[in-house]
């Protein structure tokens, strides 16, 4: 399951740009989790958390 840490988060967008069918903005403009990856898109999600400048994104299992 990923998560956005909504304290480390700078709204930067990275994570977007990589994984939009999982991540996007809420209304403070802070990244957040719309949709858990899915075997077509998890490679995307994993990519976005490991390029996450403030290390934001959390995967717990």
């Amino acid at each position: 399951m990923f998560k956005v840490n909504k304290d480390r988060c700078i709204g930067c967008g990275a994570c977007v740009g990589t994984a939009n069918e999982v991540f996007d903005f809420d209304d403070d403009n802070l990244a957040t989790v719309v949709n858990q990856p899915t075997e077509e898109n998890i490679n995307d999600a994993k990519e976005a958390l490991e390029n996450c400048p403030t290390n934001a994104i959390i995967e717990e299992e």
